[in-house]
């Protein structure tokens, strides 16, 4: 209950930081562009102005890192023993086919073995034609 409702405010922050950092201007676009480029960074000094939205903004990636560590942390507790599909899959013996079983030997006979027929004779290979020197 606890991991649903903290990946519940994790989503919702994650959402919000999106639309903050999407709301916020440039630093080009302050009034400090109106100078020059790159003549901002002296109306604002270095590190530019702080507005309600990059404060905002702070506090909300702030809070979603914590959130990001909690829930990691309530996701390494869990128990992991009997949490796969194969060993929850019921065990069976396997099912028997019609279509691929192996051919069932032939039943002895009472006949007399047949003769055994001679092994052809090997011959030797011809040897190969002798090269002709050009």
């Amino acid at each position: 209950m606890l991991q649903q409702l903290l990946l519940a405010i994790h989503v919702l922050l994650a959402i919000g930081i999106t639309v903050l950092v999407l709301l916020q201007r440039g630093k080009g676009a302050d009034a400090g562009a109106g100078f020059g480029a790159g003549a901002s960074g002296t109306v604002f000094g270095a590190r530019g102005s702080a507005t309600f939205f990059s404060k905002s903004t702070a506090v909300l990636a702030t809070c979603f890192f914590i959130t990001s560590l909690w829930l990691a942390y309530l996701a390494s507790q869990r128990p992991t023993v009997g949490r796969s599909l194969l060993d929850q899959a019921p065990v069976s013996a396997p099912a028997r086919t019609t279509g691929n079983a192996p051919p069932t030997p032939p039943a002895p006979s009472t006949a007399p073995p047949a003769p055994a027929a001679p092994a052809p004779a090997s011959t030797p290979a011809p040897a190969p034609a002798a090269p002709t020197g050009r």
